[in-house]
């Protein structure tokens, strides 16, 4: 059988909507580097909102081939590491001014995740409904909100609460704990697409 085209992919919905959360997420990046970190919320809760959508839309999807399905994965799985591993890594660096003392933070958290996600890909679902370890979206959405405060502490305090923020989320994206899958649930999802325009709605405001 012959193997398709690498950018035959691209036609296919779910993997559009993977590469939507990706752009995002270089977004987020390229704003929390320029120190504009309002832009780079958005861009960070816009890329959870178009994860959970193509795993949405792919589950809906009836003419989708074994083969589509394992390439969607490794696809969700790459971008992943890049949206919730690296992104909030930079965004700590980045409000750290990029001090030494920031590598370790940014290090165990990008770690955290390569290994979290690796778990994953090994195991799967602990009993097939739930994760084990916190799940790697969720640190988007929290450090989201806890940006929030920003603006009301004074930066050597903000900074100690994003560091401990970020190591404290990568603790938990290693632990045993069992958390639900939270994008199987059609309701969970109105609720991120809820708190996504809050949040867009928020620090758009900041931007203005």
């Amino acid at each position: 059988m012959k193997q398709p085209m690498i950018l035959s992919y691209v036609r296919d919905i779910p993997n559009l909507l993977s590469l939507s959360g990706l752009a995002c997420t270089v977004l987020a990046i390229y704003f929390s580097i320029t120190g504009l970190y309002a832009a780079a919320m958005i861009g960070m809760v816009w890329a959870v909102g178009f994860d959970w959508a193509d795993g949405l839309v792919a589950r809906k999807l009836k003419k989708r081939t074994p083969t589509d399905a394992k390439f969607g994965g490794q696809l969700d799985v790459l971008i992943d590491i890049v949206s919730y591993g690296v992104t909030p890594a930079i965004l700590l660096l980045s409000y750290g001014k990029f001090e030494p003392i920031f590598l370790f933070g940014a290090f165990i958290m990008m770690a955290a995740a390569a290994i979290r996600l690796s778990y994953f890909s090994t195991y799967g679902l602990a009993g097939g409904t739930k994760y084990t370890g916190l799940a790697l979206d969720n640190n988007s959405l929290i450090l989201v909100f806890v940006f929030l405060f920003e603006s009301i502490v004074s930066h050597g305090t903000f900074v100690i609460i994003l560091y401990l923020s970020g190591v404290g989320l990568a603790i938990l994206n290693v632990s045993e704990i069992k958390t639900p899958k939270l994008s199987g649930n059609p309701r969970n999802v109105y609720l991120l697409g809820a708190y996504t325009f809050v949040i867009t709605a928020i620090y758009g405001l900041q931007l203005l």
